[in-house]
Parts: C-alpha cells; structure tokens; sequence
C-alpha cells in the first residue's frame, strides 16, 4: 500500500484549536449573533442554548484559533524522526513561523502533508485562519484550482475509509488495533480548551499534540507494511513558545 510515497518527503502535522475568546460573553457582539445563528445548526437535540454550545466553537475557524501546530519529518540520512512544535498566544505569529517553514523547507513537488482526518479539519483550518491574518498562503496549502491528484495532502483517515465517506475512526482506535502505543497523554482534545483559557499551560497542549504526530507516522508505517520507529530514533526539539 501506498508505494508512490517512496520518492516523496512528507511531513506530518496535527494542530491544536481553542475558542478565539474565553467565554461566550467576551465575544464582540457581532460575532456573538453570528455565533447564535452557528448554534442553531449545531443544536442537534434541540434543548442546547448557544451559551452551552460555546465550548466547540473552537473547532470552527471562524470562532476559533490555532495555538499549537507540531511537524514531524523524517532525515533520511539518519532515519531520525524530528518533531517540533509551534505554540504561542499570538496566532499570527504562530503562523508566520508555519509558513516560512514550508516556504523554505517544503515547497517543491517532492514535498507532501500529511495528518489525521487532515483533509477535512488541519489543512483547511490553518489555510483559513492564514488568510484572516493576512498570510500568503504556502504552495502546499494554496489548492485552489488545483485537480484532485495535484494536491499534495495525506490523510491517514480518509485513506482508512477506502472510500466508505460516511465512516470515522479515531487516531486512538487505529493505533490500539494497528499495536500502536497510544497517543493520549494526560489530557484529551475535548479539554484543551480548558488547559488553554483555564490553566494558561500551553506547553501542556503542545505535549500533547506531539504525542499525535508520532502516531500519525506510525500508523502510516503501518499502513505501508514498515516498522514502527523507536523511541531511540525519534528527536524532539526544545519546546519553546513564539512571542
């Protein structure tokens, strides 16, 4: 499986969201109201109020914001996997950072991205939230008229549907059934909104999203038939926060 890949660089992402505010009465009143009309489509057992409702918004691009990006890329000359990660309170500069990274690194046809359900929640999300910056996007995001097989984006989810669209696996279930040590940490995503506005403890949120890119990558291997990569072989830079 997936054989085309061995002349291509991938570099594997996931991002983490929050809310853009922290509470639903610190949202400016225009998007407040937007937000309420948001919440009516989201009210599936409808007794839910857009208050209650809040804690999602950050999934949504337009109510949310990125504050941690982690990449993992393997050096072929040591077969050492690297991750790091981008973190910072500032959005913007967050960003900055991402995009000069794939302007300078991982701009040409032998570059691809991949993550977990990528194609439909991180790709998108970050082009999106570049573009309210103000952030030309890198090429590698910039799909637009781009045919299907030109667009150089891995999902690891949508490559586990085999076509069946209506079917969602979690990262966590397939590493447990694919032997795969699990990413969770002490934390999951439904609390990152709460570590962030709560507790202030972003680094806590980028550990966490580096323990997902390592599973991406090992559960890519498994998908095409290689062996997992040590913890030897695998090298963390030093986090540390975008000012």
């Amino acid at each position: 499986m997936l054989k085309h890949l061995t002349d291509l660089q991938i570099l594997y992402l996931d991002i983490e969201t929050v809310g853009a505010y922290p509470s639903y009465f610190d949202m400016p009143e225009r998007i407040r109201l937007l937000w309420d009309k948001k919440a009516k489509s989201l009210n599936y057992k409808g007794d839910q109020k857009p208050l209650e409702l809040f804690k999602r918004s950050g999934i949504y691009a337009e109510f949310g914001k990125i504050v941690c990006i982690t990449v993992g890329f393997v050096v072929k000359e040591s077969l050492q996997l690297r991750i790091k990660s981008f973190f910072s309170h500032d959005e913007a500069k967050l960003l900055h950072h991402f995009a000069q990274l794939l302007n300078q690194h991982f701009s040409s046809p032998k570059h691809i991205l991949c993550a977990h359900n990528g194609k439909e929640f991180d790709f998108p999300y970050i082009a999106r939230r570049m573009l309210v910056h103000g952030i030309e996007l890198p090429i590698l995001l910039d799909i637009a008229g781009k045919k299907p097989w030109e667009i150089k984006h891995i999902d690891t989810l949508e490559l586990w549907k085999f076509g069946d669209y209506k079917h969602y696996t979690s990262l966590d279930l397939l590493t447990a059934i694919f032997d795969i040590p699990s990413p969770k940490s002490d934390i999951d995503g439904s609390q990152v909104n709460d570590v962030y506005w709560k507790e202030n403890d972003i680094s806590r949120i980028a550990e966490y999203c580096q323990n997902d890119v390592i599973a991406i990558v090992q559960l890519l291997n498994r998908y095409r038939g290689k062996p997992l990569f040590p913890n030897k072989q695998i090298e963390f830079t030093e986090l540390e926060e975008i000012m």
